[in-house]
């Protein structure tokens, strides 16, 4: 009996258990479900986002020179998006002497001249790009002074296309008409080799348009001379060979000069002593820096006079005359920055011609 009650008993205690884990497990399970739904509204949860780093290929430009195939400087760190434009200002800032305005880049060395607007990825076949240089400025210039030695050889042989065959063979040459041609091709031929190894540009070379004109003046006056001088009906100046004598030596005296002081002015940017005036030298043909401040546009204007009265032709006198104008003008030019940087060695000086300039 006792038994039968105990186990009646505990009977009730188990219901009680029963129901309370299935009360807990029922509230487990709404809990969870209420997580889950949480979550699902919610939407899908995102990783976050990981940080790429971008590597950015930079490229290095070979610069060469095109006649030598020498290296002349390595431009580096050149992002893909840069210009030529950009590749010349940063050469220019490791070669200070060659301004952008001047400097002429090639992928081959007979190849055309790269537009400023060309992309840098463009011409990339790996990181390192190779390019030649050529010296604009200096091309002007030689082509300014080449196209005269030229032009006026063509009218000294007197081709029958350009003058009377028959004139030609009766009408004896002048030994000024030899002497002329003497001279003006020492001239050019100085000039081109001052170009080539003495002169040092450092104002950018001169753009196309001002290239085109110089080379229509400096071209077109050459044939008129040329055609005067050389033309079979050409007369010998009037005081005969003592006028021709004096006058070709004052213009050798002159071409000499004008070397010399050119000589004197390079040797001065070369060795970086910018700090004084220029100084005459134990050369009697630099003493002419004691009255004027450029004696080298005296000079040039002194050898264009002795050319006039050397072959007495209007053509040469005429071109003589605008020589002095632009010689004066740009001797004024330079005398001004001569008295901004030089003032107490300038200051008692000419410009180009002594009390009169």
């Amino acid at each position: 009996m006792l038994r039968r009650r105990k186990t009646s008993a505990s009977e009730p205690k188990k219901d009680l258990s029963a129901h309370g884990g299935a009360l807990s497990m029922s509230q487990n399970t709404r809990s969870f479900f209420t997580f889950s739904q949480l979550v699902l509204s919610a939407g899908h949860l995102k990783p976050p986002p990981v940080l790429k780093h971008s590597k950015i290929t930079y490229f290095e430009v070979e610069i060469l020179d095109v006649q030598s195939k020498k290296q002349i400087c390595i431009v580096d760190k050149i992002p893909p998006s840069s210009t030529l434009l950009d590749v010349k200002h940063k050469f220019h800032k490791a070669c200070p002497q060659w301004y952008p305005s001047r400097v002429g880049l090639q992928l081959e060395r007979n190849g055309p001249y790269l537009k400023d607007s060309v992309n840098i990825q463009s011409l990339a076949a790996s990181s390192i790009i190779t390019l030649y240089f050529t010296d604009l400025g200096q091309q002007f210039f030689l082509t300014e002074y080449t196209g005269p030695l030229l032009i006026y050889l063509l009218f000294y042989i007197r081709l029958s296309t350009i003058y009377d065959r028959m004139e030609t063979t009766k009408n004896f040459r002048h030994p000024v008409v030899h002497l002329a041609c003497f001279c003006h091709c020492l001239h050019y031929i100085r000039h081109l080799l001052e170009t080539l190894f003495v002169h040092k540009f450092s104002g950018g070379h001169t753009p196309l348009k001002n290239m085109i004109k110089g080379c229509v003046f400096y071209w077109g006056f050459t044939s008129w001379i040329a055609y005067y001088i050389n033309h079979p009906r050409y007369t010998p100046p009037s005081f005969g060979y003592r006028q021709v004598s004096l006058a070709a030596l004052a213009f050798l005296m002159c071409e000499a000069g004008n070397h010399f002081i050119n000589v004197a002015l390079a040797h001065q940017n070369h060795s970086g002593n910018k700090a004084c005036f220029p100084s005459p030298t134990y050369n009697p043909f630099t003493w002419l820096f004691l009255l004027v401040s450029c004696p080298n546009y005296t000079y040039e204007v002194g050898s264009w006079i002795s050319f006039t009265v050397m072959t007495q032709t209007l053509p040469v006198g005429i071109f003589a005359f605008l020589m002095v104008i632009q010689m004066s003008l740009w001797a004024q030019k330079k005398h001004k920055l001569y008295l901004k940087k030089f003032y107490p060695e300038v200051r008692r000086k000419a410009a180009m011609i002594p009390i009169v300039f």
